[in-house]
């Protein structure tokens, strides 16, 4: 995302009630339009930042980090996202979900 604002997008959509989000494994891709513009939201990065929220994905985080490693095998080179390169956070349970506890009250209480 251009400017690195991407995931604050997502945190500025999400207090408006937006739900639904694109991203890519990795972070690659992006707009061939757009000279300079670096890449698309990392699908690690934001499913990191919305466990770590306390929001639950259903995504298996460890395996999407998993896929984002293989990418990079794939493409010879290292990719954008940042979840890959710094790991989970240490009080993310052992599968990478959302802490114990997690609900959607943040969430909820933005689409009231």
């Amino acid at each position: 995302s251009a400017r690195g604002a991407g995931l604050a997008n997502v945190l500025a959509a999400l207090e408006v009630g937006v739900w639904r989000f694109d991203a890519s494994v990795g972070g690659i891709g992006g707009c061939p339009f757009a000279p300079g513009a670096p890449g698309n939201i990392c699908s690690e990065d934001l499913v990191h930042m919305l466990h770590e929220m306390g929001i639950a994905t259903g995504v298996d985080l460890p395996a999407l980090m998993e896929c984002a490693h293989f990418l990079e095998t794939l493409l010879g080179h290292s990719v954008p996202g940042q979840t890959i390169k710094a790991g989970l956070c240490r009080h993310l349970p052992p599968g990478g979900g959302p802490r114990i506890g997690a609900a959607l009250e943040y969430v909820s209480e933005a689409r009231e």
